[in-house]
Formats: C-alpha cells, structure tokens, sequence
C-alpha cells in the first residue's frame, strides 16, 4: 500500500514495531495469512542493519540481494502498510487490542508528492559525511538514504542545511516543505510483535582502545562498508590516508564480555562476522595479512565450525590473545599491545595499518515508560519462556522476535521472526 500519510486513527489486526529483516519476516508472515499489518519503523528507510551488510556468513551470500526482495515485498503488500520515519512513543492496551502513539518525524518533505527522483539532492551545494558509508564518503543535506531505500522518499539534515532554496526551486512536485512539523497520530490494533532490533556498543566506551580517535582503527560495520560492492572506495583502503593496508587486524570482545563496559554477555555473532570479513579481504586483499586476536572462538551455529577452518585455511592467522590497549604508531600505524595465551613471553606488541573493532550488540529500543513489557538485566526485551517459547512477553497479545529479545544471527533471527508471527496469528485467531 505504500506510505501511509493519513493525520487519522488507523486501525490494524497486527502491529509490527521495526522494519529490519525480523520485522519485514513476521510482517509478511501475517499478511499471507490475510491479517492487516502496520510496520512503524524509526529509520527513514526500512532494511534495518541487514541492508547496510555486504555479505552473510556462512554462506558469503549477498546481503542486499536476500533483503532488497523482502523489503519491496512489504512495499507491495496489499496488507501491509509502512509507517518509515516514525517513532513509537507508546504502546499500552485498549480493550481488546493496543493502541499505540506514534511520531512522524518531518522529512521537510511531502511523502506524497516525493517521486523518488533525486533532482533536489543533485542540486544541493551542502555535503555532509554519509553515516550509511561509515563516514567514508559524503552525502547532500537533502537525500535518498540509498540506491535502495524503501521508500524512495528524500529527507533533508537541517542540522547542515544552509537554507539556499534550491531544492525547493528545482523539485518538479513541490514537495520540500521547510515548515514540516512533527505529527501525532494513534495506530488501533489487535496484536503487537517487537522487532527493534540492536545497535552496536559505541566505538568510544574504551578509553584503552582509543575512544574512536585513532585515526585507522574502524568498527566492523564500517568494514562492511569497505568491503561491499557499492561501498565508498570500491576497494578496500584505510581511512587516513586512502592506502590499501598490508596488515589487518580484527580485536574480538572490543564490546562484549566486558563488565567494566556493562555489558558481561557474549553478542554470538562477533566471531563469525569478523571471519566473515576476515576471508573476504583474504579475496580482496591477497598479499594482506590478516590476524584475529580472539579470546575463543565461538562457530555455534550449522557450518560455522567449517567456515572458522576454512579461513584457517585461507591464512587467517588467530592469536589466542586479549587485546590491553590500542595507540598510534609511525606513518598511520596501530600499535596493538596484547598477552599471547599461546605463547611464552609475556606482553608483546604488533603493528598493523588498520584495525577494526568487534563491537557488540546492546538493546535498540528501551519499552519502559512506553510499554508494559519489560526489559532484562542486559537491557533486552524480557521474555516469559526463553526455552520453550521464545517470543512470549509479559503481556498477553505481544510478542517479541529478532536481536529485540537478546543478541543473535540472522538465521536465528528469521525464524523467531515466524514464531512470533505464528504466536500472534494464534493470538488473533482465538479471539
């Protein structure tokens, strides 16, 4: 049905709080079954952190080309409406169903008139960093998030924009509106599933790792950058100074099991993304070295013990190590201090020219003051039955799927994503 615009009360059988690929997965799930989906989704594009991958483990597929079918399916769908841009201020029960306060940030442009064609960003003098190429390239102060956003509808950065009025003056619709305010509205339905997904620990919580200010040590999102197809260089080169790097190398639980961080869980995917990267800049980077200092390896799921001896194999070389502290060394160098667990010989340290980051996970979203469910000690939605059914909060009639709930892998992920919407067709069926 595409964007919805509407200033009314709407009312839905299920409301789907995300637009990542859990979302897009029970969304669609629903809408199969004939039921009327709303997905609200914060981001100005739905896709959530698959669609900003290059690729996935274990099978080194594309991540845009699983994502990019599913996000233009929920687009489509006759059943599914898409709320983007839009953030959920309250969800609480209402009778026989929930009702929910939702935001529409302003966009400073027209949904409705927005015909995805680009003119108003061509024209725009401003450049600003792009936050989707890691910070590596530049974008407009009015844009398109990226080649294939859903939707294709422009929002300006008022933070960088200078007000010269050439976007407005040359978009054939009419559709910049510098006037745009924020807009309430109730979203009226019968079920609700959580799917908020994560983001990642920030790079500056490490003050011995630098606090993000040593110039080539990157988080691994910003890798995945470096390493897509449609990335900011079309290669792999470290930020400083545009070099391709010789040497490279991954620092694991740089935001996981670290209680003086907060955060004493494991985030699961940290090992297979960084040996994900790690084979694909072996490809990209043959000559490199590439070195993974590791606490243990952690290949849970199927194939992913194959996958770590695979690389292995290709010359990835894994230090049993945990990393003390990260410092800028001679021509754009990282110092890496560490303790070989391995080896003897006490405290040692290693040059590279460019070092990333194994963030972890925490909570995306917070639901206290805005839900009734809770969150756990680690900041994820609390579920009822961990074990036995998953995707089952506190309150009756919402569910929870996907990384919302606590970290985990994009295999995982999915099929939560079909439980919960399973659970929730069960839900509203009974009633």
């Amino acid at each position: 049905m595409g964007e919805a615009v509407s200033k009314d009360i709407v009312q839905f059988d299920a409301l789907v709080v995300g637009g990542g690929i859990a979302g897009l997965e029970a969304a669609l799930d629903l809408a199969e079954q004939g039921f009327s989906v709303a997905v609200v989704e914060r981001d100005a594009t739905i896709g959530g952190k698959m669609i900003r991958l290059s690729k996935v483990f274990p099978t080194l597929d594309c991540a845009s080309c699983i994502t990019t079918p599913k996000m233009a399916a929920v687009a489509h769908h006759e059943n599914i409406t898409t709320f983007t841009y839009c953030e959920l201020q309250s969800l609480s029960k209402n009778g026989n169903g929930f009702v929910a306060r939702v935001t529409r940030k302003p966009r400073f442009v027209d949904e409705s008139r927005c015909i995805g064609c680009r003119q108003c960003e061509y024209a725009c003098p401003v450049y600003v960093p792009n936050p989707e190429q890691g910070g590596f390239s530049a974008r407009k102060a009015i844009y398109i998030p990226f080649s294939n956003a859903v939707p294709q509808v422009a929002l300006m950065d008022v933070e960088n924009c200078v007000l010269c009025g050439k976007c407005r003056e040359l978009c054939p619709t009419q559709a910049v509106d510098y006037f745009q305010l924020p807009e309430d509205f109730d979203i009226l339905a019968k079920t609700a599933i959580l799917a908020t997904g994560f983001e990642m620990t920030p790079l500056d919580n490490k003050h011995q790792y630098g606090e993000g200010k040593i110039p080539n040590v990157i988080t691994a999102l910003q890798m995945e950058r470096l390493l897509a197809p449609h990335g900011p260089y079309n290669r792999v080169l470290r930020p400083s100074d545009g070099k391709e790097p010789d040497s490279i190398a991954y620092i694991q639980c740089a935001g996981s099991r670290d209680k003086s961080m907060g955060i004493p869980y494991c985030s699961r995917v940290c090992c297979m993304y960084a040996i994900k990267q790690a084979m694909l800049l072996s490809g990209a980077l043959p000559l490199a070295d590439v070195t993974v200092y590791y606490m243990d390896i952690r290949a849970f799921g199927k194939g992913y013990e194959q996958f770590f001896q695979n690389a292995m194999a290709m010359g990835v070389q894994f230090v049993k190590a945990k990393v003390a502290t990260l410092s800028e060394g001679e021509g754009g160098a990282v110092g890496v201090r560490y303790e070989s667990q391995e080896a003897e010989g006490g405290v040692s340290i290693a040059e590279h020219d460019l070092v990333v980051l194994s963030l972890g996970m925490v909570a995306g979203w917070d639901p206290e003051g805005r839900c009734a469910v809770s969150a756990s000690s680690d900041g994820f939605i609390k579920t009822i039955r961990p074990k036995m059914a998953p995707t089952l909060t506190e309150v009756d009639g919402i569910f929870v799927a996907g990384a919302a709930s606590g970290p985990k892998d994009i295999v995982d992920t999915i099929i939560e994503a079909g439980a919960a919407a399973m659970e929730a067709s069960k839900y509203l069926k009974s009633r």
